[in-house]
């Protein structure tokens, strides 16, 4: 009987960073090869001369486009074949392309149920929900022995929970769970949808300009700003980046091809990015809009500017990402200077996590033997809310 081993190379206690080793005596694969959190840590390769120096590995399956998760694979040996989501693919290609930066090149793409083999390891990718589009948990089976790793995943977004929940296993032998959100104690999600109604009622009480200031690659907030100024009457702004980032995610996604939808540029080097697009606007233009515009720090100059040719009184500024953030100086400085310029700044964001209740009813669902944490600072709680299950910590 073939037998799989699990070596959690990076991962546990602490979040971020994940590199996860299954092999047989006949393969070696990793489930995600990712950069650590932390900024003064990022420069630093881990000892796996396997995945670096020679490709001791068959393959790296990346659960989603996540730094966290996708960094080292930049960094990979050429020879060590690597699978992706697809659209996730394409979403990196594109900000790769922005930023001038060379991508990598995959040997295959993760498609919902569609199972893998790499030598006597099949890999079967699930689609979940997270706050990266195209995210998938990733089973991998051999001589009759099930692994699952959940990657991140969530049950508040816009992708029902009950629709992974059914199409999942209902009994594996090992799990490897996140529980990012487990150092939050009471730490309850709100859903996207919740999000999108408080941001219909802010958008309508604030009759100036309004600006979000959230991830570009976050597709469902996207979605939930989109149809929150769809909902009163705003025309929707993303910038040369986004715009690519949201076309690449599929013509489902509010892109500058809709017709509520325009792209703008910071500046004219990025004009290449939006020329394809027919609905393009310029500050001129911009300023006689009714419009929700997203905005990154890097654009404060461009704020300004723009605040010269229109005014924004009862202006508003939704800050929707960890409010871990805001503690940043770039971040304090960029919110300081919204304030100057008369925008009022709201919260509204939600995690990409799933909360102590998400992760109770999977683990119910998938019903392991064995779960090993990962992706959290508080692998003890695993112990406290399935405590009939042996915990490897």
């Amino acid at each position: 009987m073939v037998k799989m081993k699990v070596n959690v190379i990076r991962g546990k206690n602490q979040i971020g960073g994940n590199i996860i080793e299954i092999s047989t005596d006949n393969t070696k694969i990793l489930l995600d090869a990712g950069l650590e959190l932390d900024n003064d840590k990022q420069d630093e390769l881990p000892d796996i001369p396997a995945l670096f120096e020679y490709a001791g590995y068959d393959a790296v399956f990346v659960s989603h486009y996540h730094g966290d998760h996708l960094g080292l694979v930049y960094k990979a040996h050429r020879d060590i074949s690597v699978y992706i989501g697809e659209s996730s693919y394409n979403i990196i290609k594109t900000t790769d392309n922005y930023k001038g930066n060379e991508t990598i090149t995959p040997k295959g793409f993760l498609h919902h149920k569609e199972e893998i083999v790499v030598g006597d390891i099949t890999v079967t990718p699930f689609l979940c929900d997270h706050s990266a589009f195209d995210s998938y948990m990733l089973l991998c089976s051999s001589g009759g022995e099930s692994v699952l790793y959940t990657g991140d995943f969530r049950s508040n977004g816009r992708k029902p929970f009950s629709m992974l929940l059914n199409s999942l296993p209902k009994k594996i032998d090992k799990l490897i769970c996140e529980g990012t959100t487990f150092s939050r104690e009471g730490y309850f999600a709100v859903t996207e949808k919740t999000l999108e109604e408080k941001a219909v009622k802010l958008f309508s009480e604030n009759k100036g300009p309004v600006f979000i200031l959230q991830s570009s690659m976050n597709i469902d907030r996207a979605v939930t700003m989109y149809r929150a100024a769809k909902r009163t009457d705003r025309v929707f702004l993303e910038d040369a980046y986004m715009s690519g980032i949201t076309t690449a995610a599929g013509e489902h996604i509010p892109n500058p091809k809709f017709s509520d939808v325009y792209a703008f540029i910071t500046s004219p080097s990025k004009y290449r990015f939006v020329s394809e697009y027919k609905r393009k606007v310029g500050k001129d233009r911009i300023s006689k809009m009714r419009f929700a515009m997203c905005v990154r720090t890097t654009m404060l100059p461009y704020l300004k500017s723009l605040s010269e040719k229109m005014s924004f009184e009862d202006g508003l500024l939704i800050y929707s990402f960890w409010s871990g953030y805001k503690n940043d100086e770039k971040m304090k400085e960029f919110l300081s200077e919204c304030e100057a310029m008369g925008l009022k700044i709201e919260t509204l964001h939600t995690s990409g996590h799933a909360d102590e209740n998400a992760v109770r009813k999977f683990i119910d669902t998938v019903n392991p033997d064995v779960i090993i944490p990962v992706h959290t600072e508080n692998a003890e709680r695993f112990r406290e809310i399935a405590p009939e299950i042996l915990v490897e910590i």
